[in-house]
């Protein structure tokens, strides 16, 4: 109950970032407009959110009687975690991307999707990749996955909005704040976004690892995932996650590359710190092992 209605408050702080940008715009005016967006946007996150993140990164589906190589054994693991999880057959989807890494959408366990992407079914041994969908089957039993989407879809706003208070009208001095109210919503209304999503983010993650590590009773296949994809993945750019990095909260591993400031609004914790609580659940020494890339072949979607 508390973690719930942590994530509605920074929710609501963020809807209000929102109706904020909304006023420094246009006023009373930009504020009721901002308003009814955020509710409109909200709603249509709620009936769309898995919809909206899978065509964003060009995701196949995947059907379980598939006898493509690499891709039976990954569905027809996800299926037997859900069972054991005590959820609903989840739709699986595949990922044209080399970078490794993973997430899970949709609104409710009901009507929920997990993605992998191609670099992360090639790197990982079967174990491993287990490991990283009980993960994801996690969020969608925490019901994570709404809340995540819908704060990927209000923080892409805001970023959008606040950019437009400097290319639209800047020199308006009838706006609340005028240039330089302009000026500075640009630059500090995504931060504040940022860091709501950070907050949303995080604890999630470690709730995540531990109950994934009990859906796949292998907490130390998880703890050596998280390495080999955080030693591969900052090595190899997303580029649907460069262009939309409000969502990269929604993936196993930060996708983004990263720099300066990527620590200070980073959503995700240190993947030494996840690691370290893994092995606290009795996950053994994490071997150190050099990445490699696995031979099976995934199909791309192009």
């Amino acid at each position: 109950m508390r973690n719930h209605l942590r994530t509605f408050t920074l929710l609501a702080a963020l809807t209000a970032v929102f109706i904020g940008v909304g006023y420094m715009l246009a006023g009373p005016g930009g504020m009721m407009i901002a308003l009814v967006m955020a509710v409109a946007m909200n709603a249509f996150s709620y009936w769309n959110s898995d919809k909206i993140v899978l065509r964003m990164y060009g995701a196949r589906e995947v059907d379980p009687a598939t006898t493509e190589p690499g891709l039976k054994s990954y569905v027809s693991d996800v299926l037997a975690l859900a069972e054991a999880a005590g959820l609903p057959p989840p739709k699986v989807y595949v990922i044209d991307s080399d970078q490794p890494n993973a997430f899970a959408t949709g609104r409710d366990p009901e009507h929920a999707a997990v993605a992998a992407t191609r670099g992360l079914l090639q790197m990982l041994d079967r174990r491993e990749i287990r490991g990283v969908m009980a993960h994801e089957l996690a969020h969608v039993k925490n019901r994570d996955t709404l809340t995540m989407t819908i704060t990927a879809t209000i923080a892409g706003a805001v970023s959008a909005l606040a950019n437009f208070a400097f290319f639209l009208g800047g020199n308006d001095r009838e706006r609340p704040g005028g240039m330089i109210g302009s000026i500075l919503l640009m630059i500090l209304a995504p931060m504040a976004a940022a860091l709501v999503q950070m907050a949303i983010s995080r604890g999630r993650e470690y709730e995540a690892d531990r109950e994934g590590a009990e859906i796949s009773g292998d907490p130390g296949a998880l703890a050596s995932a998280l390495q080999k994809i955080e030693a591969y993945a900052r090595g190899v750019p997303n580029h649907q996650a460069e262009d939309n990095p409000a969502t990269s909260h929604m993936f196993i591993i930060n996708p983004l590359s990263g720099q300066g400031a990527d620590n200070l609004f980073s959503t995700h914790p240190a993947t030494a710190n996840r690691v370290a609580a893994l092995m606290k659940m009795g996950g053994g020494p994490v071997e150190s092992r050099r990445v490699e890339r696995r031979g099976t072949a995934v199909p791309t979607t192009r």
